[in-house]
């Protein structure tokens, strides 16, 4: 009887740990995200980021001091950066216009 109670009572302390860490876990998941302003400031940072690395390839590649497969790579990441930053505010325009629509 003494080993079923040991055993109760290794399982009751592991349960404890566990709803603990979850209890832990749900808290971290909890906390305050990236505000939608931060959100945005940061995409546009990496995109103007994005956008300065292509022009320094560029003028390296023009310069011959890099390889045409790594300028090309560079101009495609910065037309996908520009394509996404258009569509991004392609969509904000359409849902301010649409919020404007809005009878009241």
């Amino acid at each position: 009887m003494d080993v079923n109670a040991k055993n109760a009572a290794q399982l009751y302390s592991a349960a404890r740990d566990l709803v603990k860490d979850a209890g832990a876990a749900n808290k971290t998941k909890a906390e305050p995200q990236e505000s939608f302003s931060e959100t945005l400031s940061k995409a546009a940072t990496e995109t103007v980021n994005s956008l300065n690395q292509a022009e320094q390839t560029a003028t390296a590649g023009m310069t011959g001091a890099a390889d045409p497969q790594s300028v090309v790579e560079a101009m495609l990441e910065a037309e996908m950066a520009i394509e996404t930053a258009v569509t991004v505010r392609d969509k904000v325009v359409e849902a301010y216009q649409e919020i404007l629509r809005m009878p009241v």
